[in-house]
């Protein structure tokens, strides 16, 4: 059994030796949450061209700069769209809506709500004076053409996307996914949806590490094995052709029906190695098999949970980034309640981090879902150590 922290190291260590992530090229479409691969410059100045920025009147500042002032509307109008061309004389307002072209000659656009317009519609007067540049908005004033928009290395988000939809640019090269398979094991296990039979449990692993990885911004596929040493061995051959990731769940310890450490090395991989001084998810696993990293959770879910967070996560960042990613970021907040950790491994406790401090999710058993399900944050405590309210500890967000 290794320490913690042996065990990140030799996991990145061996994880590093692995390939950068490839490219690819991707629609802006799909590319939410991707890395960008390069970075990406502006083709247009944006605005195009100077435009209102509010329905009224495109006017001279120094015809409408006083109050009381008296202009001559002219008969065309220049709305949002096709440009009309139009040209202001001295002495004249035009019509124009939020968008338009800004006429040749304005400089500057005076509220529809700030004038006075006739009952011909022929004259308006000025209710509120207006000076140069107002309620325009200029050419490049929000992006000049040829400028740095996102850096290689940066998240696409929905404002970024709707920046490039603004340039017209339609595809992005980003950092390509590692392919992630999920193994669930155990012939007690049976799919969402089915009927139960006596013994047998709804698969909770499968679709939580899927959950785990989504977020960690991969698509996993998921796959279920039954305790069969044949069986596994075959699935660990076929998808050690492939680069990326396996993790399994379950089956990983020395039990009778616990074939995945045998399957390993049938199937001609290496277990680097097994058991971590953490808790829950001491029976944890890494190896290599053929071009994939294999990780073994337990089988508990709130164990496979918890090591995921702690040793697979980190990795799965790092492959969609391209970069490393930071280890296990643990936050120091007072605790709210008491906590101890009798035991002589650290134990990683599920928790409600809030403005009010760190107090437990509910049951800490290793099976206990729910009280998963309401955490926020993981609490390190370290072996045999006791905790008071006020406490500082170490917490690591979900």
């Amino acid at each position: 059994m290794i320490e913690e922290a042996e065990a990140i190291e030799r996991i990145h260590s061996l994880a590093g030796e692995m390939p950068v992530s490839a490219r690819e090229i991707v629609p802006l479409g799909s590319s939410l949450d991707r890395i960008l691969a390069e970075p990406v410059f502006a083709t247009l100045n944006q605005p195009r061209f100077d435009n209102s920025s509010m329905d009224g009147y495109a006017v001279r500042a120094s015809d409408a700069g006083r109050l009381g002032a008296r202009l001559t509307v002219a008969a065309k109008t220049q709305a949002a769209g096709v440009d009309e061309k139009l040209t202001l004389q001295a002495g004249e307002a035009i019509r124009i809506f939020t968008g338009g072209v800004l006429p040749t000659g304005a400089d500057a656009v005076i509220m529809q709500e700030d004038v006075t317009r006739s009952p011909d519609g022929r004259t308006l007067v000025i209710n509120d004076p207006i000076i140069e540049g107002e309620n325009i908005r200029r050419i490049g004033g929000d992006v000049c053409a040829g400028q740095k928009l996102g850096e290689a290395g940066d998240r696409v988000s929905p404002a970024l996307i709707g920046t490039l939809a603004s340039q017209g640019i339609s595809e992005l090269c980003v950092h390509s996914l590692p392919q992630v398979t999920i193994l669930s094991t155990g012939d007690e296990v049976v799919p969402v949806g089915t009927e139960l039979q006596d013994g047998e449990i709804y698969n909770s692993n499968g679709p939580m590490l899927q959950a785990c990885c989504q977020r960690a911004g991969v698509h996993a596929e998921h796959r279920h094995l039954r305790d069969e040493l044949s069986l596994c061995t075959e699935t660990f051959r076929e998808l050690a052709k492939i680069p990326g990731f396996i993790i399994v769940a379950g089956g990983v310890s020395v039990g009778e029906r616990d074939f995945v450490q045998a399957a390993v090395t049938a199937a001609g991989g290496e277990v680097d190695f097994w058991r971590v001084r953490v808790k829950p998810g001491k029976p944890f696993l890494f190896g290599k098999l053929g071009k994939r990293l294999l990780f073994g959770l337990p089988g508990n879910p709130v164990s496979s949970f918890v090591g995921f967070e702690i040793f697979i996560r980190p990795v799965l960042e790092r492959l969609v980034a391209g970069s490393e990613s930071p280890l296990n970021e643990l936050k120091i907040l007072p605790a709210a309640e008491e906590m101890i950790n009798t035991g002589d491994r650290p134990h990683y406790l599920r928790g409600i981090a809030d403005e009010g401090g760190v107090r437990l999710s509910g049951t800490q058993q290793s099976h206990a879902l729910f009280g998963l399900s309401k955490a926020n944050a993981l609490i390190r405590l370290e072996p045999e150590a006791s905790v008071r309210v006020g406490d500082d500890v170490a917490v690591r967000f979900l």
